[in-house]
């Protein structure tokens, strides 16, 4: 069974939670641990001999140290490049909370260390017309990683995105800043520094633009120790 479990959201879509997500299983790998990743739901899936796949599912799968099946990783697969819930809709398929839930809780069930659950999009992204992905991570009562990506608006999205899970119950056990361009914003020291004294949590690493990934250069720009309970 996984020993921790944490959900990764994003204070907007597009913002870099795979990345985030891929680094930190790297970064856990490489440490020593057994990891396991996985997107309940992705949109916008290529069709390939294999079935629907989508390219962050399988950066999942490739940063992951345990091996399984990519149905496991991606239960959900939906080939428009739009918001869940319109793409299901689009596909005649109905997406609920509990078979999220389920999804999730089975893969709680295999041997690892650290489990990441990536979302879609931000915290309220709706899953139906009654329920948002928020109500996933508050069924299994596990934490949050908080994703922010380092452009203009971006302190004002944080604080809210925090507020709300705060909100729901749930803890921010963690955030990580993400370049999501190469031009550098405007004022990033001071955005960052805003950043480490309001929000409730610890930064967790500032990751660089990539015109290519490369994990192992994200992995290094990380500190897990909080995420993992260690003392610095």
């Amino acid at each position: 069974m996984a020993k921790r479990t944490f959900f990764v959201t994003g204070t907007d879509t597009g913002v870099g939670k795979t990345l985030v997500s891929a680094a930190i299983l790297r970064a856990a790998g490489q440490a020593g641990l057994r990891t396991l990743g996985m997107k309940p739901i992705a949109s916008g899936c290529d069709d390939t001999a294999e079935g629907l796949r989508n390219e962050d599912a399988l950066l999942l799968q490739e940063a992951m140290t345990e091996t399984l099946s990519y149905d496991q990783i991606n239960p959900i697969a939906l080939k428009p490049a739009i918001a869940p819930h319109v793409a299901a809709a689009q596909e005649q398929r109905v997406i609920s909370a509990q078979r999220l839930v389920g999804f999730c809780r089975g893969m709680q069930m295999q041997p690892a260390d650290l489990l990441l659950i990536e979302g879609a999009g931000g915290w309220r992204v709706p899953l139906n017309d009654r329920e948002t992905y928020a109500r996933v991570p508050q069924a299994l009562e596990i934490p949050v990683i908080m994703v922010v990506p380092l452009q203009l608006g971006c302190i004002n999205h944080a604080l809210l995105t925090a507020e709300a899970i705060r909100s729901d119950g749930l803890k921010v056990a963690g955030w990580v800043a993400n370049r999501p361009s190469p031009e550098t914003m405007s004022c990033e020291s001071d955005t960052l520094d805003y950043l480490r004294s309001h929000l409730p949590a610890p930064c967790l690493g500032v990751l660089p633009w990539q015109a290519d990934v490369d994990l192992a250069v994200l992995a290094e720009a990380l500190e897990l120790g909080p995420l993992l309970g260690e003392r610095p």
